[in-house]
């Protein structure tokens, strides 16, 4: 992972003097794609015409470490990431992550977590489309896990669609535990465009079909 250090380095060094927080994002997105470029995993992006033009939010398997970067690679610059609030401290991953203007949330106080959660509602209120990693964590096991309220709970409130994205081949580039990541083919899908409500309902289940693996109990 010296390449990746090195080049996250890099681009939070770059970004420290970038003011605008959407070009930000686009120095971010061209680090991850020049990443798995030079780290030689092929990487390609369906669906993308799928996005909406307007806010929305994106729901997305979490099966790796590396999922972050690979959606920051796929997606356009005007996305916001919720993230676990242990993300903050994380050296230099936590500079980098406030820099983008990413959220972080509270998994266990759940006073915290209800103050987190109108927060990030009141950010997709005023506009900001956001990415969730609805499971909130991931492990060894080959399945899709449950996915928590929040996402849905923020388009609702925020009149927002929601977006189903399936990550495919990042638990095999870098499984869960190892620091050496693999040159596996790895794939973003932009799969349907969902109302809030659908989404809760079916979006786990059009996630899991599509990259094949089964649904946690």
């Amino acid at each position: 992972m010296l390449l990746f250090t090195a080049l996250g380095t890099a681009v939070l060094i770059i970004n420290l003097f970038v003011p605008n927080l959407r070009n930000r994002r686009f120095v971010a997105g061209a680090f991850s794609r020049a990443f798995l470029r030079c780290a030689g995993v092929p990487f390609a992006v369906q669906g993308a015409e799928r996005l909406p033009p307007t806010p929305c939010v994106v729901v997305a398997n979490h099966a790796s470490y590396v999922d972050g970067l690979v959606a920051a690679a796929a997606l356009p610059p005007n996305f916001a990431f919720v993230i676990k609030k242990e993300m903050i401290k994380v050296p230099l991953a936590g500079v980098l992550l406030r820099r983008l203007g990413s959220e972080f949330v509270e998994r266990f106080d759940r006073r915290k977590s209800a103050v987190d959660a109108r927060r990030v509602v009141k950010l997709a209120v005023a506009g900001q489309s956001l990415v969730f990693f609805p499971e909130g964590t991931f492990d060894h096991r080959r399945q899709v896990g449950k996915f928590m309220r929040g996402a849905f709970a923020t388009a609702a409130r925020a009149d927002m669609p929601v977006v189903a994205m399936a990550i495919h081949g990042t638990r095999d580039a870098l499984p869960s535990g190892s620091l050496w990541l693999r040159r596996r083919p790895i794939r973003v899908e932009i799969l349907q465009v969902l109302t809030a409500a659908e989404a809760r309902l079916h979006s786990r289940e059009l996630i899991a079909r599509a990259v094949g693996e089964p649904l946690a109990s």
